[in-house]
């Protein structure tokens, strides 16, 4: 992992009769999210039941971290998505900055700082 890439996974678990919902709002988030300069990854993963739910994010830096904070896929489609899903985990790996580090602690995020590894 580069020192300066920001990733984060979301854990959600998908509210009883409400599968079909959040998939539209994921796919809609995937599609807004995709846009945003610096994001190289945004990725959906789900468990076999098709309860749970994973999201991945990546981004070059703690500055695209912030702009994806700050538009539609978080301001606007985060409040729809906690309608029809719990979150249940939220980790954020490398330095995400203080606005989104302040933003995120709301939401219950643990922060790792990035210590050592191989980065390609």
């Amino acid at each position: 992992m580069e020192k300066q890439v920001v990733r984060l996974t979301v854990d959600l678990v998908v509210n009883d009769g409400q599968l079909e919902a959040f998939k539209r709002i994921a796919q809609t988030m995937t599609s807004v999210s995709q846009a945003e300069p610096g994001t190289l990854g945004y990725e959906w993963f789900s468990s076999a039941d098709g309860k749970h739910f994973r999201l991945v994010e990546t981004y070059v830096d703690s500055a695209a971290l912030e702009a994806h904070f700050m538009g539609p896929a978080v301001q606007q489609w985060v409040p729809k998505l906690v309608e029809v899903s719990k979150p249940v985990g939220f980790e954020i790996y490398g330095d995400p900055g203080p606005k989104v580090t302040e933003m995120a602690s709301g939401f219950g995020a643990v922060v790792f700082q990035y210590w050592i590894g191989i980065g390609r």
